[in-house]
């Protein structure tokens, strides 16, 4: 329950990024003995799901706060099970993991957000090129290997997640491994981080060409990690800031990771600080960023989204929401994912303006948005809907916190110390007036 229209302001420290977490729990199966301690880890559901299928696969994975241990010496199972699968689509990234340090591995295909095709077809190139025989059996991906050997790969797109399973598994091939048209997102350089902490050797993460020179396995070691924070998430306060008409400080986030932001943060008008903090995170200085509009003005702009360092598909919900009250017309072009405007419809609910025509939306301004019942279909539309209702006037009813709770921290409380009225309440119960609720 969102009582909105009241600007936020204040400070907050932005947590540690679920995208890069996730995929260095996945990476920790390879190492055969010792621990590996990562820190910076945000407490969510999907990091839980992860720990548990580590512990199923008979490895010792112990949350503490928002740190994570984890043992893979004793691996007993390289089977990943549809019950732990469907729950979130980093799971699928235990495949490179275990064909690298089983050279076999059977995991179900992957669940999460429902935002379009999300294929795996890419991830499955990369294993083969690297001496794979994949077979799918009853919806399980099954990959064997008598041995992998380095080679160059390239990828149709820089799918985050084919770069991730590629660069794991061929830390176990013979020889070097280049993956062409890679991923260049800073989960990529995180991934690639502690990798080469845990003793392998990857070069050029963060850019379209990686190359990784495998290692054996005997010669990888336990260490600790300090997991990038979470740009996602920065955003998201950010442009809440803005919308709000307020003003918000974002703690320790790396000014690069969100510079396409930043710039259309600019381009409807706020003004944007940035604080250096003097804290490295593997060499790359932590800030912080706060943000204010300049005026009253919201103003219209166009965003494009496309692959990192381009503007974000995962920010796209967001920053959309903001545009339905700036002044003018804007034009949003979704690339990345086929069914990322779920949310529109349900901003339209709160008399929001918009026409979508295939990959396209165009957003026509209004003064207001109108507080109702509304509800997320994925996370980051979940995450825009909170935003909208915190700046329409009156009390207004999200629902989908399931998927939020995937990808925000302690969202409420952040809010909450930012001046938010926002409450968490039974899923049968509302606080909307009895006329409200029925016509919604």
């Amino acid at each position: 329950m969102i009582d909105g229209g009241k600007p936020l302001n204040g400070e907050l420290v932005i947590s540690g990024a679920k995208n890069s977490a996730l995929k260095q729990i996945a990476a920790a199966l390879l190492l055969p003995q010792g621990t590996i301690r990562l820190d910076n880890v945000p407490h969510l559901s999907d990091i839980e799901h992860m720990a548990e299928i580590i512990n199923l696969l008979g490895g010792e994975a112990q949350l503490e706060g928002n740190s994570i241990s984890i043992n893979a010496e004793d691996l007993s199972s390289h089977y990943v099970p549809l019950r732990l699968a469907s729950k979130l689509r980093a799971s699928f990234v235990c495949l490179g993991a275990l064909v690298g340090r089983f050279k076999e591995a059977r995991v179900a295909l992957p669940g999460g957000c429902n935002i379009g095709a999300r294929k795996v077809d890419l991830h499955l190139k990369g294993l083969k090129a690297l001496g794979c025989e994949i077979t799918e059996e009853q919806g399980h991906i099954v990959a064997k290997a008598d041995k992998l050997i380095g080679t160059k790969i390239y990828l149709d797109i820089p799918s985050n997640g084919a770069t991730e399973n590629i660069m794991i598994a061929a830390t176990m091939a013979e020889g070097e491994t280049i993956i062409e048209n890679a991923a260049q997102d800073p989960e990529i350089i995180d991934l690639a981080n502690f990798l080469n902490k845990m003793g392998c050797d990857i070069r050029g993460a963060g850019t379209s060409n990686i190359h990784i020179h495998g290692v054996e396995a005997q010669s990888l070691k336990g260490f600790e990690h300090h997991t990038i924070p979470d740009r996602i998430e920065a955003a998201t306060y950010l442009i809440a800031a803005v919308m709000t008409k307020g003003k918000v400080i974002a703690k320790s986030v790396i000014e690069e990771d969100i510079q396409s932001l930043l710039s259309k943060l600019e381009d409807v008008g706020a003004n944007v600080q940035i604080h250096g903090s003097g804290n490295l995170v593997d060499g790359r200085e932590l800030v912080d960023i706060s943000v204010e509009l300049k005026n009253e003005t919201i103003e219209a702009t166009d965003i494009t989204t496309v692959w990192y360092p381009g503007f974000s598909t995962d920010i796209q919900p967001i920053f959309s929401a903001l545009l339905t009250i700036a002044e003018g017309t804007s034009v949003v072009v979704e690339n990345i994912y086929d069914s990322r405007y779920q949310h529109f419809e349900e901003l339209k609910r709160m008399g929001a303006k918009v026409e979508i025509n295939g990959k396209v939306a165009v957003v026509k301004g209004v003064e207001e948005l109108v507080a109702t019942a509304i509800e997320g279909k994925d996370l980051r539309s979940t995450a825009a809907l909170v935003v909208a209702a915190l700046a329409a006037k009156g009390k207004s009813e999200v629902r989908g916190l399931k998927h939020l709770d995937r990808g925000y921290e302690s969202l409420e409380a952040k809010f909450i110390s930012l001046g938010a009225s926002i409450k968490r309440v039974d899923p049968g119960a509302t606080m909307l007036a009895p006329e409200v609720a029925i016509k919604n």
